[in-house]
């Protein structure tokens, strides 16, 4: 990049990134102090800009000033600069804060599902147990059935074996099997009732957490969470405290770089305040007798001209001693 071009680069960089600052820093305390917002917005948008302006002052002027001007005006850019990150933390972190909540309040929501449905699962395994129970007493009246219903019996004079039917004991048998099947069918039922409960809670937790997932504005913060296991509020405030110690010192640094390139391009004046020119001066030929009246003309023109009193102090000097060397050349 062109060396006169740097500065007007440096200048939008610095404008921009100190414009925004200011606008992040006067919008979160207008927030923190959403009571009294105008009055905090007139009043950090004076102190922002005087800011930029003490930053600027103290850059071109460190060596003009007082020492307790330094110092107070030091401080009060410290503490404008804190001032202008506690409003970008008020604001990053009151956006933050909405997008945690939304997220606490879905995990919450997964929560109650989760905790509904291991009732179902506890329920259902009563049920199921309380299913195999009433299974092997269907299985164990069948064999009732079949095997404690009859009777043999031996005629003595003809020496006969016939078998005879208990009917007490086959009627409460069938009995005890109907309402056992009864109970059996019952269980059954709540059971494909659980089960379809419990499927629809799966649904509606892959719902939020796909809906989660697709939603889900937090990205480095959750990510980070699920790669460390740190607390999420914990991991956000870190990033927002980084960026806050980089945006607003970034921005002030910027200003004053800005100023030095633009200082950089300026022309450079010569001891009698005129421009140099681009082509390097002639070596001065030592000074003789024959110039001495030019020398006594540049003391009066550096006299007259509008150079500092320092530059004008030094280039009188060392005109004076080539005047006392010439003296002592003559005598």
């Amino acid at each position: 990049m062109k060396q006169t071009y740097l500065p007007w680069f440096l200048l939008v960089c610095a404008i921009g990134l100190s414009t925004t600052a200011a606008y992040y820093s006067i919008i979160g305390l207008s927030v923190v102090f959403s009571g009294v917002a105008i009055p905090v917005i007139v009043m950090g948008s004076f102190l922002e800009v005087s800011k930029l302006a003490i930053a600027t002052y103290l850059h071109n002027s460190w060596n003009k000033i007082y020492t307790m001007l330094k110092v107070y005006l030091t401080t009060a850019l410290v503490v404008l600069s804190l001032i202008t990150s506690i409003g970008i933390y008020g604001l990053l972190s009151g956006g933050f804060q909405q997008n945690i909540a939304k997220l606490e309040a879905n995990g919450k929501r997964i929560e109650n599902i989760q905790s509904k449905k291991t009732r179902y699962d506890e329920l259902k395994r009563e049920y199921q147990t309380e299913k195999t129970a009433l299974n092997r007493d269907i299985s164990a009246l069948r064999n009732a059935l079949s095997t404690s219903t009859t009777t043999l019996h031996v005629d003595k004079s003809s020496g006969i074996v016939s078998r005879g039917e208990l009917s007490g004991n086959r009627k409460s048998f069938e009995y005890q099997l109907a309402q056992t099947k009864i109970q059996h069918d019952a269980i059954t039922t709540k059971i494909d009732a659980l089960n379809d409960s419990i499927t629809a809670l799966d649904m509606q937790i892959l719902d939020l957490q796909s809906s989660e997932d697709m939603s889900n504005e937090l990205g480095v913060v959750q990510y980070v969470h699920d790669l460390s296991g740190w607390d999420m509020k914990s991991i956000a405030n870190a990033f927002i405290l980084i960026l806050i110690f980089v945006f607003d010192p970034l921005a002030i640094m910027l200003v004053i770089a800005t100023n030095q390139a633009f200082e950089q391009i300026k022309p450079k004046l010569n001891i009698y305040g005129e421009p140099k020119p681009l082509e390097p001066e002639p070596t001065p030929q030592p000074t003789t007798l024959t110039n001495r009246p030019d020398l006594i003309q540049q003391i009066e023109q550096i006299e007259q001209s509008s150079a500092t009193s320092k530059r004008k102090a030094a280039a009188i000097d060392e005109l004076k001693r080539k005047l006392e060397d010439d003296d002592s050349i003559t005598y």
